[in-house]
């Protein structure tokens, strides 16, 4: 992976050499290199198999420029990309799909300028994450292979179920995902912000989902850090207990339930739904549930909701933005109350004076400009970096979620008394556009009665739906645990430190069995 020198030496003179151009009033140089290394993992008692298969990377450098042109028919705006190539025929080529490509654009005010906040993350990275070799990271699939082994093995009810070692391997025991190590660097510099800034992150998820194959059992499990010493067999061993307690799974009628939405299913609702409702593209193009409602009651006064992307380490955590500004907290909800917005600069310069923006933001003039700080313009790629291919958008980092009065767990299932735990859905989307708050998911795993206050049997997996709107579980807040855990779900770009949250009249549907014989 290119070091962090030649990054800046590269932005350093594509500054240089695009300012120096005619025609050019405003220059920004992006320069990025990325390197994704996965391993995945394949254990089944019963096929033949691996256990560790298809340890691999993914690399990619380059440099993006954003220019800025003046000509005859007025200002233009235009951006260009080149791969794997720092050079100044790289640049050049970069510059000339920049010309090509500019348009004149209405809303454009200016490429970002900097802000009164100081950086607070420097040199926060983990050196052991940014060398790891190939070995080590086969490694850590072992330590996931290896942790599932020896939670099925220690296993009572597995015993009991199989009886003999043949008829253990013949339940179908699984254990599949991957790890995955995330290299960042990158260095930026423009007119406004000449002195190069540069920035490297690294992180190591993993990520697991573990079957008992024979009783249709399944559960998951997952990890975040930012440190390869603390990497463990933490995801596998939770996900294989999980997969063992969902043996014998049962089928729940349709109607209205208290459900304990578990720490999955609280991350994918904000990154499917209400995340993407606190973006300030969202309002520009008021299609947001909130609208109108900066600085009014959105949710119930227990909960809170806030990005942070320079907290100490917190997996999404980042010095600079994909802009050269520095990230911080935003609050989007703040006892309730809707307080914010996650933005970039663009979309905070064209909402701010958006002749409708008091419509689509609601508050005074003030509030809204301190709603829409632009913490959070990243170029992401669905999980893989920070890519020198795309322009900047408003991205969440770390959202931390919290709870007024928050409680154990054990005293929330006592305050829930007789509901549903919902500990993994998928397939979270808005089925009436985004703005009508309307959503569906699936639940597929991890998930339990609540009787007398206690986890009782296991849910059978895909046999309901959950059928509702963001209000139901925004508003109808029981409680909220004290303890957050790092989670992520599928393709996210941020990490959500999510409790488990208990909600009251959630829709459950039922979702008829193929295989159950039907009158007529």
């Amino acid at each position: 992976m290119r070091d962090l020198g030649e990054l800046t030496r590269a932005a350093e003179h594509a500054l240089g050499w695009v300012g120096a151009q005619p025609s050019v009033s405003e220059v920004e140089a992006f320069v990025s290199a990325n390197a994704s290394l996965l391993t995945r993992l394949n254990y089944t008692s019963h096929i033949p198999c691996n256990g560790v298969e298809e340890p691999k990377s993914v690399e990619s450098y380059g440099l993006g420029l954003q220019i800025v042109f003046d000509g005859p028919d007025g200002r233009r705006v235009g951006f260009g990309s080149e791969p794997s190539d720092l050079s100044e025929t790289g640049i050049a080529r970069a510059f000339d799909k920049a010309r090509r490509a500019a348009v004149a654009d209405p809303d454009f005010v200016s490429l970002p300028r900097p802000l009164p906040t100081p950086r607070a993350l420097i040199d926060y990275h983990d050196p052991a994450l940014m060398r790891v070799s190939d070995e080590r990271l086969v490694d850590a699939g072992w330590t996931i292979v290896g942790g599932a082994l020896r939670t099925f093995l220690a296993s009572s009810r597995l015993a009991d179920l199989a009886a003999t070692e043949d008829a253990l391997r013949r339940l179908g025991l699984i254990a599949g995902g991957d790890v995955t190590i995330l290299q960042e660097r990158m260095a930026i510099a423009s007119t406004a912000m000449p002195r190069v800034q540069t920035d490297e992150s690294t992180l190591v998820t993993a990520f697991v989902t573990a079957m008992v194959e024979a009783h249709a059992a399944k559960g998951s499990g997952w990890s975040t850090g930012t440190r390869l010493d603390d990497f463990s067999d933490e995801a596998v061993a939770e996900a294989a207990q999980a997969a063992i307690a969902g043996v014998g799974g049962a089928r729940v009628p349709s109607g209205r339930y208290t459900v304990v939405f578990g720490r999955q299913p609280v991350t994918d609702i904000l990154n499917d739904l209400i995340i993407p409702a606190c973006n300030a593209e969202t309002f520009y193009a008021s299609a947001s549930p909130f609208l109108g409602r900066l600085g009014q009651r959105v949710a119930s006064p227990a909960l809170s909701i806030y990005d942070h992307g320079a907290m100490p380490g917190m997996m999404g955590s980042k010095g600079i933005t994909c802009e050269g500004l520095p990230t911080g907290r935003t609050d989007l909800i703040r006892d309730g109350v809707l307080a914010g917005c996650l933005s970039c600069w663009y979309e905070t310069e064209r909402l701010l004076r958006d002749p409708r923006c008091t419509d689509k933001l609601g508050a005074d003039h003030a509030a809204r400009a301190a709603a829409l700080v632009p913490r959070n313009g990243f170029r992401f790629g669905a999980g893989g970096g920070r890519h020198f291919t795309a322009q900047p958008s408003a991205a969440a980092t770390n959202v931390v979620v919290e709870g007024a009065d928050a409680v154990s767990r054990d005293e929330l299932l006592r305050r829930v008394g007789d509901g549903l735990y919902i500990g993994r859905i998928w397939y979270t989307y808005p089925i009436n556009g985004l703005r009508a708050g309307d959503f569906t998911c699936t639940v597929t795993a991890d998930s339990y009665m609540i009787r007398d206050g206690r986890i009782a049997e296991p849910i059978k997996a895909n046999a309901i739906r959950i059928n509702d709107n963001i209000a139901t579980f925004l508003n109808n807040v029981v409680g909220i645990t004290k303890d957050v855990k790092g989670t992520i779900v599928w393709a996210a770009d941020e990490v959500v430190y999510a409790p488990e949250i208990a909600v009251s009249g959630v829709r459950i549907d039922a979702i008829a069995d193929p295989m159950e014989e039907t009158d007529g």
